[in-house]
């Protein structure tokens, strides 16, 4: 006859659960869950949840889901803070890295489909936008620095303001946004604007759980990256501006040390800065795009 679980052994209740799991057809499925069944039951044991604050938490995550839209993606957002993303993207790269590859950065919750396809040497800015010139160049290659050509290169960037273009009504659309395609040395160039930091979205959920924690809300400055080609891994990866206050404390996490780069001046108001983008041979799979 099968025993009534007891509130004094907690193991049965996660040997109980397990058990239904058992079935799950999809292998990856099975171990992912396995294993969150297992953490999950033994983070409520450490810190004795309360069903009180169980009830927080998940309405917290139903929050996360009510604050995402058209220009938001929440939870990405949360899993920005938690230094959750940071983790993966810096895992799944680790063998591209030790080789010689470029390291990772966010997605993050503002890259956007069909940004404007330009020719290499293209400006970014719309025609008004503030901002020291910034001259970037760059490189596409593979691991063993071998060019290469036809590479879409896709890159977005925060205005000297701060914003990207879809949360400032003032900026064109697609302003500072771009898609180019590699030349057969796999370069490519443009010309944009200095970058500034910005604060992350706070009018959400995650902006109370920062301000919970007593956290500062900022990102260095930075230019965003995507290298797509066939035959390889997708890049996402971001470079920072060195000389920005939050450089070395990233609320995201995100500005590792290979991604810190000064941006060198180039005449009377002026920024150049050059980008290698080294993939790893693999399954070219692009990520989900969060905005339309």
């Amino acid at each position: 006859m099968p025993q009534a679980l007891s509130a004094s052994d907690p193991s049965a209740l996660l040997d109980a659960v397990l058990k239904t799991n058992k079935k799950t057809s999809n292998p990856r499925l099975k171990a992912v869950m396995d294993a969150a069944i297992r953490h999950l039951h033994a983070f409520a044991l450490e810190v004795d949840l309360t069903p009180d604050e169980l009830h927080v938490g998940l309405e917290f995550l139903v929050a996360v889901g009510h604050a995402t839209g058209p220009t938001k993606h929440e939870g990405i957002l949360l899993a920005d803070i938690l230094g959750l993303a940071t983790l993966t993207q810096l895992r799944g790269a680790r063998h591209a890295v030790a080789a010689g590859g470029t390291e990772p950065a966010l997605v993050g919750p503002f890259w956007r489909a069909n940004q404007p396809l330009r020719p290499s040497g293209a400006t970014i800015s719309s025609p008004g936008t503030p901002g020291a010139r910034l001259t970037v160049t760059g490189r596409v290659t593979d691991l063993k620095g071998d060019s290469i050509a036809g590479a879409r290169v896709e890159t977005w960037q925060a205005s000297p303001k701060g914003l990207y273009e879809n949360q400032d009504p003032e900026q064109e659309d697609m302003n500072l946004r771009g898609r180019f395609e590699t030349d057969e040395q796999g370069r490519f160039s443009f010309i944009s604007v200095r970058p500034a930091g910005y604060p992350v979205p706070v009018d959400g959920p995650c902006g109370e759980l920062l301000a919970a924690q007593g956290r500062h809300t900022m990102r260095p400055a930075h230019l965003h990256f995507i290298a797509v080609a066939p035959g390889y891994r997708v890049l996402a990866t971001q470079f920072f501006d060195t000389e920005d206050p939050h450089a070395y404390d990233d609320v995201v996490f995100g500005a590792v040390g290979s991604l810190l780069r000064r941006f060198e001046p180039d005449g009377a108001n002026g920024y150049r800065l050059h980008v290698e983008l080294k993939l790893e041979r693999g399954e070219t799979r692009v990520p989900h795009c969060p905005l339309p």
